[in-house]
């Protein structure tokens, strides 16, 4: 790929709830510091600079395959930089003095743990809290992250994923926002500030992190939903789409990045100069570290780019690729390289550099024990605010895809016998999803307790039977469930996906309902009754047959440690549900990907009427079951008068755009406004809708609002024809709508030079 220069991605005033709040920039050096930095370096003979750049894993806590040395020498000789799954403050203090009481500079290690949604108090997994359009509570649920992560002496998270990605088959879809690179640009710098806090000085804070952008890049762009699988896009699709995300990560101060499993246009990620180095260092200007995923630069072997391990760390360290997680390449092999001439020192001292500016912005020189207190572990994880936080956040993150003759709210005044039917009724296990962090899973409050604490002192009547179990086609707890169905007023089933079977390394090709579960639908189906369907899952599914046959389906996602309460406060109408979708749910695995902002193409089709060589499908429509920003609620929103303060715009001269929104429903509640703009002539063909703003806000019952969003010319540019970054002269469609297929209210505009 060429390398092209890259403005930087502005985006705007935001107002309501989504007002972007980037206080400070990514770090641009400390003089201090550097000279601090400076001063260490100069001391360190190759072979210690060399530990720097490596990463061990610990015994305390295994998500993969340990290195095969013995740790303890090399930590005493002060040759690892870095530690990753060493968990509790005793642990940690053992480890940091084998550090610091033998090696000769006495350099501090940085410990690090995937806390993805949680370290102890989880939270809904990523793609759940996405779909709650709240910036304020998804920074906040980092930072409740970032507090208890801390107190246990871990000052590194290797958060957020920030990948976007439009194929429900990747397991790891559970991990990031979804499909929409402005959503989750706003996303990635709210975590980030949520971790790291608002300054370079935070860092130092005893309840603040190091977050971590990964996976660079286009990771969820893997052909066939397949982990680890290549990724093989244009350079245009990685600057619109890919990029903007992790621009937003580092605009808003993140001080990692990591590398990506797959490759790109046949160079791997982890061996990419144009992305480290060309793009990352050179055009980002960005100055913290970047380290691998786990063993990638081993994986460079099997990747066909490398002969041997040695080769592979050479390819890495020139791409600019800091810190090596756990494959002990650069340990083996780098101080070889560089005598044989083949790595300059340079590129060592310059990725040591980065690596001891992030210690000492930690403060780990000042306090390598600064936070190891078990009292104040104790102390702060699980806290009573923090579960509540959970709580409300679990909520929140909840979308009400179908609720056929307002079945639901199932209030406690009603006298009615529930039947609790499903493998996720009483489940405890699945609740936090994959990445569960030191998460208790038995601690997490299942659908079963939620309910029938929630109802405890109602008319409402419960009785259960599971039915079946997550996974398999056993079917000998179906009788026993139709025996109570028919004894009910409303069966409630409570099924999804098993947490092993969303998440990394955890693809499907099939993702209807798994096991016997919907063979059980259809069976309770049969006795009349109406149906809630409750979903704990990590990925959207195919629910087609679902959609058609059950009266109401809640998508609860995996909603952590308070999920059970939460869906509890749905169900009984105690929060009125305002998740909307941030990835669009297929009507079947054949249109997989399918997303909102695709291109038009030369013959676009219509799934209104019928017509020959279009780009359709014979048997099924183009569009989703469930689109982007889709959601509903309890009450009815009515969004009207669509103004705008202009009708042309020159190139940086805002637009302003007003609607009414009305609460015509009879319960209070919140809706996601959302605007979206389309570029209807460009150089390059553009997408049929792009989200450009939204607002999260609550109306009261027959409360209206005037909503005011504000656009300039920056909010329309692009890579043209010349891979120049900007916004072209023509007409734009814009709309006001409450999900990505709703256009009821469109206006035009144009932009002139």
């Amino acid at each position: 790929m060429k390398r092209n220069l890259i403005s930087v991605l502005l985006i705007g005033t935001l107002f309501c709830s989504c007002s972007s709040r980037t206080s400070w920039q990514s770090y641009s050096g400390d003089k201090e510091i550097e000279r601090k930095v400076d001063s260490v370096l100069s001391l360190m003979t190759l072979e210690e600079k060399i530990g720097q750049m490596t990463q061990f894993t610990s015994f305390g806590d295994i998500t993969g395959p340990q290195v095969s040395e013995d740790i303890e020498p090399y930590l005493r000789k002060g040759l690892v930089g870095s530690i990753f799954n060493a968990v509790t403050t005793d642990g940690i203090r053992k480890l940091q003095d084998m550090a610091l009481s033998e090696s000769r500079l006495k350099i501090p290690v940085l410990f690090g743990y995937d806390v993805v949604h949680g370290f102890k108090t989880i939270f809904p997994m990523p793609l759940a809290e996405s779909c709650s359009w709240d910036l304020e509570r998804i920074e906040k649920s980092a930072s409740i992250a970032a507090a208890e992560t801390a107190a246990a002496g871990i000052k590194w998270t290797f958060a957020p994923m920030v990948d976007i990605a439009r194929d429900p088959r990747w397991g790891r879809v559970m991990e990031g926002a979804g499909e929409d690179p402005y959503l989750g640009s706003r996303i990635a710098e709210a975590r980030v500030r949520g971790f790291q806090g608002n300054s370079w000085q935070a860092l130092k804070s005893p309840d603040k992190i190091l977050a971590c952008a990964k996976h660079f890049v286009a990771y969820g762009a893997a052909e066939a939903g397949r982990d680890y699988n290549i990724a093989d896009v244009s350079e245009r699709t990685l600057r619109d789409l890919y990029f903007p995300p992790f621009q937003a990560a580092h605009k808003a101060g993140v001080g990692t990045f990591m590398t990506a499993f797959n490759e790109i246009s046949g160079v791997p990620c982890t061996a990419s100069q144009y992305l480290f180095t060309d793009i990352l260092r050179d055009e980002w200007n960005f100055n913290g570290f970047v380290v691998t995923d786990y063993t990638a630069i081993n994986e460079l072997v099997p990747h066909g780019v490398a002969r041997d391990e040695k080769q592979a760390g050479e390819l890495a360290a020139h791409a600019g690729v800091d810190m090596d997680m756990t494959g002990s390449v650069y340990l083996k092999h780098l101080k070889s390289s560089v005598e044989e001439g083949k790595v300059p020192v340079a590129v060592i001292d310059n990725a040591v550099r980065r690596i001891l500016e992030m210690k000492f912005l930690l403060g780990l020189f000042d306090d390598p024990y600064a936070g190891l207190d078990p009292e104040r572990e104790k102390n702060t994880i699980l806290k009573p605010e923090f579960l509540q936080a959970a709580r409300e956040m679990a909520a929140r993150s909840a979308v009400l895809l179908k609720n056929e003759n307002d079945l639901l709210p199932i209030t406690k005044d009603k006298k009615c016998t529930i039947a609790l039917i499903g493998p996720m009724v009483k489940n405890k296990e699945s609740m936090n999803g994959e990445w569960a962090g030191q998460g208790n899973r038995q601690q997490s409050v299942s659908l079963f307790e939620g309910v029938t604490e929630k109802y405890e002192r109602s008319n409402v009547r419960f009785l259960y039977a599971p039915g079946c179990d997550l996974t398999t086609d056993n079917e000998q707890g179906f009788a026993e469930a139709l025996a109570v169905a028919r004894q009910a007023d409303i069966v409630l089933f409570a099924g999804g996906e098993d947490f092993n079977w969303s998440g990394e390394a955890a693809c499907r090709t099939d993702i209807k309902l798994p096991g016997a579960q919907q063979a059980l639908l259809k069976q309770l189906k049969k006795t009349g009754k109406p149906i809630v369907l409750i979903l704990f899952n990590g990925r959207p599914l195919d629910l087609s047959w679902e959609d058609g046959n059950v009266n109401a389906i809640l998508e609860a996602w995996y909603p952590g440690t308070m999920g059970g309460h939460a869906v509890a406060d749905i169900i009984a109408g105690d929060y009125n549900p305002s998740g909307r979708l941030t990835l669009s749910f297929p009507r079947n695995v054949g249109q997989i990907p399918v997303y909102y902002n695709h291109k038009n193409t030369g013959r676009p089709a219509s799934d209104d009427t019928y017509s020959d060589y279009r780009s359709f499908y014979l048997d099924e429509k183009n569009a989703p079951l469930y689109p982007f920003g889709y959601g509903l609620s309890y009450t009815t929103f009515e969004i009207g008068n669509m103004q705008l303060d202009k009708t042309e715009i020159k190139k940086g001269e805002p637009l302003a755009v007003t609607a009414e929104i009305r609460n015509t429903g009879d319960r209070d509640g919140e809706q996601v406004v959302q605007l979206y703009v389309r570029d209807i002539v460009g150089s390059v063909s553009r997408p049929v809708k792009e989200l450009k703003r939204f607002a999260k806000i609550f109306l009261k019952k027959g409360e209206k609002q005037t909503i005011r969003f504000e656009l300039d010319s920056d909010d329309l540019a692009f890579h043209d024809i010349d891979m120049r970054y900007t916004s072209e002269p023509g007409e734009f469609k814009i709309w006001i709508a409450d999900s990505s297929d709703d256009e009821r209210l469109e206006k035009t505009f144009r932009l002139i030079e």
